[in-house]
């Protein structure tokens, strides 16, 4: 049943991403907008007596009904087989403390020989100057990811696009985020460089077809972590690195300062960046969302949103 919906998915991804991503602005964001106002209109029409049960019962069986597609169209797909067991199984050291640091200390040796060959800004912050060449290169390499992990159809069709809610996107915490209806792969352009190009990445991987976030993060590396494309492969080092240290924090906190303290300058100021955007936009709205994405993260068969441990898992697995 579930390498049926893996088929349909290929078909109307195909479908999906023809009809749409000629288009400039996101058709996915559009329909969200609409779908708003059709929740809104007959909840407030709910509150009339002479409209009260036809309103609920429209709104209801809307609901029902975008749930279904969205089921028929992507929440299957988190029951593919977990690519954990498409990797060679190693023993429980693979993935032991001291494994972490020596992979965490090898990507920040990997950060700072990149970070000096791309471009940066008056201020010596790393800048993307040609999110074109990142998202065609991303396009490429999807067709280079390993046969044993993915046979996903790699179709070469351009459809990223810059979320039209993207103010409220850096209010929440958000990145990007694929849309299944529409096969676009959202991203918010506000974001600080470092997070962009893995961003994109990450979500054109929901575009292949991995469900699970942290899957799609793991393919997002195998994407990035081999480019020729400067930008990208420092995003994906980047984002590596963080992770491996995320995961190495609580268990050794002295390890994870020092590490910080061998920064480059250069990796420093991006830093300084990143986290001076994330204070400027935290706050209720960010709390909500991070909650309901945990809610909705664990909805579906994975691990909460905080969590790195199994992008971990795969990346320890795979670099063995």
């Amino acid at each position: 049943m579930i390498s049926f919906f893996e088929y349909f998915f290929e078909i109307q991804k195909s479908f999906h991403q023809i009809l749409f991503s000629w288009i400039p602005f996101s058709m996915g964001d559009v329909l969200y907008a609409l779908l708003g106002i059709f929740i809104l209109y007959f909840i407030i029409t709910s509150f009339k007596k002479k409209t009260r049960n036809k309103s609920l019962l429209k709104l209801l069986i809307g609901i029902n009904s975008f749930y279904f597609i969205y089921q028929i169209f992507w929440g299957m797909l988190y029951f593919q087989t977990p690519i954990i067991a498409k990797l060679k199984k190693g023993n429980i050291s693979d993935t032991s403390l001291e494994r972490r640091k020596e992979l965490a200390l090898k990507y920040l040796e990997k950060c700072k020989a990149t970070r000096k060959l791309v471009s940066q800004d008056k201020n010596g912050i790393f800048i993307v100057t040609d999110l074109k060449s990142i998202q065609k290169e991303i396009l490429y390499q999807q067709s280079q990811l390993p046969s044993f992990i993915s046979s996903k159809k790699a179709p070469q069709i351009n459809s990223f696009k810059p979320s039209l809610f993207k103010n409220i996107m850096s209010f929440t915490g958000i990145l990007g985020y694929y849309n299944p209806f529409t096969a676009e792969a959202q991203y918010n352009s506000e974001l600080p460089s470092t997070f962009l190009p893995f961003t994109s990445a990450h979500e054109t991987s929901h575009q292949l077809g991995f469900a699970r976030e942290q899957e799609a993060n793991f393919v997002g590396y195998l994407i990035g972590v081999h480019s020729q494309n400067l930008d990208l492969r420092y995003s994906t080092e980047y984002y590596t690195l963080k992770s491996l240290l995320n995961s190495i924090a609580y268990e050794d906190e002295n390890f994870v300062k020092n590490a910080l303290k061998n920064y480059s300058q250069e990796m420093k100021k991006d830093r300084l960046y990143e986290r001076a955007f994330i204070y400027k936009h935290q706050g209720l709205l960010d709390d909500f969302f991070g909650f309901t994405n945990n809610l909705f993260l664990k909805s579906n068969q994975q691990e909460g949103s905080v969590t790195y441990s199994y992008f971990i898992d795969l990346l320890l697995h795979y670099e063995k």
